[in-house]
């Protein structure tokens, strides 16, 4: 006990030594212009402290890495365009996250998403291309992200409302740059009442979300034609079961409900077409919609070179509007969708066609049914995002481009 009481008085006698020489070298150190480490607080003498430079002083403004920032289509702007109507713009990239209209797997109202983190690696400064031989955002042209339209995931006649709505809204615009008197490509077609509009690429999405865009593009242009890239017609007129007038409105009706109600001409087209049928009358009823239809076999017996030439003179001059269900694509190269088929086209063939179409009399365009739950390392997303870019250069090309690349004289 005794050894312990004295250990204590040892120890508390050296903490007090160390106190008072610890306070003689704070002392001392301020005296000599020196600021102790092991103290804190401003140094009382050195005044004189250089002043370190800011962020934007060292190194500039601020910018998005490819794997960085927040997320909007190739980092282009991004705007609220539904509420703040004084945002101005020439082609808007809209999403639509809808998917309850869906026959098999649900998960495509995360595809506006899914397109967005796919177009990652894509910008504004490196959009120029040699297939194109164009870059899209260099034409003098505001291409801007609107967002997603907030879309009621609970009642399906109400999303279809706020679809149109949104779309007649970003319609009715004027656009930033575009004039009349301005024979530029991305505005030789002339709405009803004389004017021209601004374009707009929906990112769905179930490919239901097309009727209300067909609504709307229908006031302000009359009928259009559609370029239907898809592996199924679309053009059912219902499904079984169907006990509504509601449950009429599916990503597998909605282009035989566009037909009655006038929304589309009688020259339109499918491309990559091969799903399963209840038989000839199938077909015989999508005639009667307006369409004829290009099979996905048809690029092996006839080639690239024939499918768009037999599109394009479907097509002619009329007004056309793009429509592309990501399930034209073989599964292998894009699983995350709704509705697979097995045997589709590949990546490098729809680019191809696209392509082809450039100088058509194009109004508008989507990509829909990517539902990246089904997806593995982003394969989907990255062709879809691939895919708009090709919308936007094909909007703003006359002709079809060659490769500059091509080895041929």
């Amino acid at each position: 006990m005794r050894a312990l009481c004295a250990l204590t008085f040892i120890g508390l006698c050296s903490q007090s030594a160390l106190a008072r020489h610890g306070h003689d070298l704070e002392h001392e150190d301020v005296l000599a212009g020196i600021q102790n480490p092991f103290i804190h607080g401003p140094n009382l003498v050195d005044t004189q402290t250089p002043k370190e430079p800011t962020w934007l002083e060292k190194y500039g403004p601020q910018f998005d890495q490819p794997f960085s920032g927040p997320l909007s289509f190739s980092h282009l702007p991004y705007h609220r365009c539904l509420e703040n109507e004084d945002v101005p713009f020439d082609v808007a990239l809209l999403g639509m996250p809808f998917d309850t209209a869906v026959s098999y797997r649900p998960g495509a109202r995360f595809g506006p998403y899914a397109i967005r983190s796919g177009s990652r690696r894509q910008r504004e400064t490196r959009g120029y291309t040699m297939a194109w031989g164009v870059n899209p955002y260099d034409q003098g042209f505001k291409i801007i992200d609107c967002g997603d339209v907030p879309l009621n995931p609970f009642d399906n006649a109400l999303a279809v409302d706020q679809m149109e709505v949104a779309y007649s809204s970003l319609l009715a615009r004027e656009p930033a740059t575009l004039k009349k008197d301005v024979p530029v490509h991305l505005g030789r077609t002339i709405a009803k009442d004389g004017s021209i509009r601004p374009k707009i690429v929906t990112l769905g999405g179930d490919h239901t979300i097309v009727l209300p865009i067909l609504r709307s593009l229908h006031k302000v242009y009359g009928p259009v034609s559609v370029i239907h890239f898809d592996a199924h017609l679309d053009t059912w007129a219902a499904y079984a079961g169907q006990t509504t007038e509601q449950s009429r409105v599916t990503h597998g009706t909605f282009f035989y409900l566009a037909s009655e109600e006038g929304l589309i001409a009688n020259n339109s087209i499918h491309a990559g077409i091969r799903c399963k049928l209840a038989g000839l009358a199938d077909l015989d009823n999508d005639a009667q919609v307006g369409f004829q239809v290009i099979s996905t076999d048809d690029i092996d017996d006839f080639g690239i070179p024939a499918i768009i030439k037999r599109i394009r003179e479907r097509i002619g001059d009329s007004p056309v509007y793009l429509s592309l269900d990501i399930d034209v694509v073989d599964p292998g190269l894009a699983p995350a969708t709704g509705t697979p088929e097995a045997g589709g086209w590949t990546t490098r063939e729809v680019k191809r066609i696209l392509r082809g179409l450039a100088g058509l009399n194009f109004v508008g365009a989507d990509l829909v049914e990517v539902s990246p739950a089904y997806d593995h390392a982003e394969i989907t997303g990255i062709a879809a995002a691939d895919f708009i870019h090709d919308f936007l250069s094909m909007f703003l090309t006359i002709k079809h481009p060659k490769s500059i690349t091509s080895l041929k004289d």
